[in-house]
C-alpha cells in the first residue's frame, strides 16, 4: 500500500487553470497505477484520469479530454493533474487513488486513497 496526499485545490474562475499534486509515500517501490477521481456536490463518483506506472499509458473521461493532463514523476513519487479551461461543472472534491497492476477506472479497483482536495470553479 502507498499513502497519498493531495494538494493544489482552490477557488478559481471559469477559464482558469489549476494543478493538483498527489504525493505518495510508503511502498512506492512497488509499481502502481494512479488515477484521479472526483465527487461533485450531489453527484456520483467520477473517474477523471489515469496513468500507468511508467507514464506511457493514460486515459481520460470524455468530460475532461483536451482540458486536463495527468502526469507523474516517479523520482519524486508525485502524480499531477493539470486542469485548464476549468468550468463550473468541474467543481468537486478531487481524490488521488493508487493500485498495483494496470490502469483501471472503477473506484473498487483502487486500494489506496488520499483525503481529497476541494476545487471550486465560479462562473
Amino acid at each position: 500500500q502507498v499513502q497519498l496526499v493531495e494538494s493544489g485545490g482552490g477557488l478559481v474562475q471559469a477559464g482558469d487553470s489549476l494543478r493538483l499534486s498527489c504525493a505518495a509515500s510508503g511502498r512506492t517501490f512497488i509499481p502502481y497505477a494512479t488515477a484521479w477521481f472526483r465527487q461533485g456536490p450531489g453527484k456520483e463518483w467520477e473517474f477523471v484520469a489515469g496513468i500507468s506506472w511508467s507514464g506511457g499509458t493514460t486515459n481520460y473521461a470524455d468530460s475532461v479530454k483536451g482540458r486536463f493532463t495527468i502526469s507523474r514523476d516517479n523520482t519524486k513519487n508525485t502524480i499531477y493533474l493539470q486542469m485548464n479551461s476549468l468550468e463550473p461543472e468541474d467543481t468537486a472534491v478531487y481524490y488521488c487513488a493508487a493500485r498495483t497492476g494496470p490502469l483501471a477506472t472503477a473506484t473498487s479497483n483502487f486500494g489506496s486513497w488520499g483525503q481529497g482536495t476541494q476545487v471550486t470553479v465560479s462562473s
